[in-house]
């Protein structure tokens, strides 16, 4: 992974940890999470509300995922019980979040597309 995406998507991870804090979540920051890819980017927990979010900060149109790496994040969905999202952040329009069963499979991959993303994902202020 090339720096400046390593620290793209540490700036875009800091973004949404401050609005979620902002919004009286308490919010924890996966250590290593870019590294070990068992756990998701951040956890964010209010009320009963509870998010695990992969955030990806990406400006294409489209975003994938390897098929392991799915089937990790929907086994930590299954035995947690926390909502698993992925947060993709696309510079000048902020962030779509969207449960990992919109990703479609696509060969070796699982994919959304950004106009399918902007249609069923959901801004951070509809969660809260």
């Amino acid at each position: 992974m090339a720096f400046g995406t390593y620290k793209k998507g540490a700036r875009a991870e800091r973004e949404l940890i401050a609005f979620f804090s902002g919004q009286g979540f308490e919010v924890i920051r996966a250590a290593g999470s870019g590294v070990n890819s068992m756990s998701p980017d951040l956890l964010a927990f209010r009320k009963g509300r509870q998010y695990a979010i992969e955030c990806k900060a990406w400006d294409a149109g489209s975003l994938s995922f390897g098929k392991e790496k799915v089937a990790m994040m929907g086994r930590w969905e299954e035995v947690t019980g926390i909502t698993y999202l992925i947060g993709w952040r696309v510079s000048r329009d902020g962030w779509y979040l969207f449960p990992i069963h919109l990703l479609e499979e696509q060969g070796k991959t699982f994919t959304i597309t950004l106009s399918k993303a902007k249609v069923a994902g959901r801004k951070p202020e509809e969660l809260v």
